[in-house]
């Protein structure tokens, strides 16, 4: 079966690229730029990774990201992610980032998003793996701070795929970027939001996004199985749910795979993901892994949720099947 999950043709679809940065990079990057990380070792860095919430984690994440000063930073992080993903058969990637949490630290927007669009085009070429952009916006700031850098991404929107919501969850509903989120639909952009497991008024946020955003996917949204007009509306709209097994455990000390397979029964279109794989010390085949040995998944409940992160991936209808096909081909081949 872990041969199976790793060797299976793949999509990752709710990966932060600021949280895939490893400690080994870290320290690199911190020589480089003539800072000081206050720990000895990368292995002393990790040992620091004390988080059991959403805030805990975000205090660390954020302090995590002072390394990244240069555009080829921004490159060499996306490059060593892309490398990583190829290497557990990953062939396609949507990639969130926080300018917002780079401009707010004086880095330059467009450092940022020429260094990660450089590696993402190289990786392409030389390790074949196909990758688009997200942009999101921090919940916790200012919706017009959030216009500002949608405004400010508009010469590099041929860039980005999509725009998501993501960071503190607590008093920053849905609704608080109603008009930001209308402007970059106007702008050609798919939408998606962060609805983490187990936050404050969480099913309303989910209602929020849906019934007042009209987002494209929901980024976790387990709670949506709390009600059974969101499993409806969900189903229905064929929203794409992006969960992260190993992250929530952080956060509910389980990979919610009872609640996966509830998805899998309502025929709600759940994928699996792995979110900030540096931290959480699990990238996409460890969640997989994981997931499986917890839920005890069959190979074809397995495929299910790899197909629909392809179903659900912002491509066209002919690059979707094109992928699900060599999924198709792949488990003829090595299904048992």
């Amino acid at each position: 079966m872990q041969a199976f999950i790793e060797n299976m043709p793949k999509a990752e679809l709710h990966v932060h690229l600021e949280g895939t940065l490893e400690p080994e990079l870290s320290f690199e990057l911190a020589q480089k730029n003539n800072l000081n990380l206050p720990y000895k070792t990368p292995e002393a860095l990790v040992a620091a990774y004390n988080f059991h919430d959403l805030p805990s984690f975000l205090s660390i994440y954020y302090a995590g990201m002072n390394v990244l000063c240069t555009e080829q930073d921004f490159y060499q992080l996306t490059w060593n992610y892309l490398a990583k993903a190829r290497s557990q058969q990953i062939v396609y990637a949507e990639l969130f980032f926080d300018p917002q949490a780079h401009t707010s630290r004086g880095v330059d927007f467009a450092i940022v998003i020429t260094g990660i669009h450089k590696a993402q085009r190289d990786a392409q070429n030389k390790l074949g793996i196909e990758s688009q952009l997200i942009m999101c916006f921090l919940r916790e700031m200012s919706a017009d701070s959030a216009m500002e850098h949608l405004l400010m991404a508009e010469p590099f929107v041929h860039y980005l795929v999509g725009v998501g919501l993501d960071s503190d969850e607590k008093n920053n509903p849905p609704i608080k970027f109603k008009a930001v989120f209308a402007k970059a639909r106007d702008m050609g952009l798919k939408l998606t939001m962060h609805c983490d497991v187990n936050q404050q008024n969480t099913l309303l946020h989910i209602a929020q996004c849906i019934d007042d955003i009209g987002t494209d996917r929901i980024d976790h949204g387990v709670n949506s199985l709390q009600d059974p007009v969101l499993i409806a509306k969900i189903r229905d709209k064929k929203i794409g749910l992006t969960v992260c097994p190993v992250s929530n455990r952080f956060v509910v000390q389980s990979l919610t795979s009872n609640e996966i397979r509830q998805m899998l029964e309502h025929d709600m279109l759940v994928t699996i993901n792995s979110d900030d794989p540096a931290y959480f010390r699990a990238y996409l085949n460890e969640n997989l892994i994981e997931l499986q040995n917890e839920g005890k998944f069959t190979e074809q409940e397995i495929t299910t949720l790899v197909g629909n992160a392809f179903k659900v991936a912002w491509l066209t209808e002919e690059q979707q099947q094109h992928y699900l096909n060599g999924l198709s081909q792949y488990v003829q081949n090595h299904g048992h």
